[in-house]
């Protein structure tokens, strides 16, 4: 479990052998938080970003493949950058 002031992240279904059958991810955020539902609209309206976020997260999966946390951070730079541009575009759609 992932906690910070504002986010509670569970995860289940990662091992130290690699994924389970079934991988769950459960995201838990104080109302407000919706930072995920402008990355997901960015991506949805600039498709060539998409792309590079798609070619990102496959180009750390090997790597990464037994370490949850270093995947997920590897990709922050790249998901920050774009729900800040985002919110900057849409202003206060959440």
């Amino acid at each position: 479990m992932n906690m910070t002031e504002t986010r509670i992240t569970l995860n289940k279904g990662y091992t130290e052998q690699g994924f389970a059958e079934k991988v769950f991810h459960l995201h838990i955020r104080i109302v407000g938080d919706n930072d995920e539902l402008y990355f997901r609209d960015y991506l949805n309206e600039h498709k060539e970003i998409a792309k590079e976020y798609e070619t990102l997260k496959l180009s750390l999966w090997k790597e990464f493949e037994h370490d949850r946390d270093g995947y997920t951070e590897a990709k922050t730079d790249f998901i920050k950058k774009y729900t800040n541009l985002a919110k900057s575009l849409y202003g206060k759609r959440y």
